[in-house]
């Protein structure tokens, strides 16, 4: 199945608010919505896709959980970007500080921020060029670095910010560098 995309700008001008409640009133499906404020209907991923999910999420959640530097979410957590458009990396993490900035209210809805890191996890309904497209729009919208994991083709793209994208052929580890310090992925467990 493949996600769908219905344009709404010209039609309706949904707020946050609507957006917000428009996703739970309806928690069997996934949406995200674009800049434009066209609405995105993910498709639910596979089991497969799911499982490797799950372990990215784990990984990094577990090194949080010794250093204390930062809060962790997974693929259900929507973002409201700079820019307008509320997306759902699959795994991402915020430092403690912006996590520590926001209010109560705001902790409890769409995240108003970008994530300082984040991966994204090919799965087969997905797009190759409109994911690059996504990895662009956070860097734009204040990422400060991030994987694009293509297990199919054991690649994988990294977006740092103010730097060219890198894409590495079947990495046997990634390095969370200085966003995420000690940070090492082994990527055995996805190839």
């Amino acid at each position: 199945m493949t996600n769908l995309t219905i344009e709404l700008n010209s039609v309706i001008d949904m707020t946050e608010e609507q957006f917000f409640q428009l996703c739970q009133k309806n928690p069997d499906l996934r949406f995200e919505r674009n800049a434009k404020g066209d609405l995105i209907i993910m498709s639910p991923t596979g089991g497969e896709t799911g499982s490797y999910n799950a372990g990215l999420t784990s990984k990094i959640w577990i090194w949080n959980d010794q250093r204390k530097l930062g809060i962790v979410f997974d693929s259900s957590t929507g973002f409201q970007l700079p820019n307008g458009a509320n997306l759902s990396p699959d795994a991402s993490w915020i430092s403690i500080e912006k996590w520590n900035n926001l209010t109560p209210e705001k902790r409890t809805k769409f995240l108003p921020l970008c994530p300082d890191f984040l991966i994204e996890l090919m799965s087969p309904s997905d797009s190759l060029p409109k994911t690059r497209e996504k990895m662009k729009e956070y860097l734009e919208n204040g990422m400060h670095l991030g994987w694009l994991i293509n297990p199919k083709n054991q690649q994988v793209e990294i977006y740092r910010a103010g730097k060219d994208v890198e894409i590495l052929d079947s990495p046997e580890i990634l390095s969370g560098e200085d966003v995420l310090p000690g940070f090492i992925l082994d990527m055995t467990t996805i190839w």
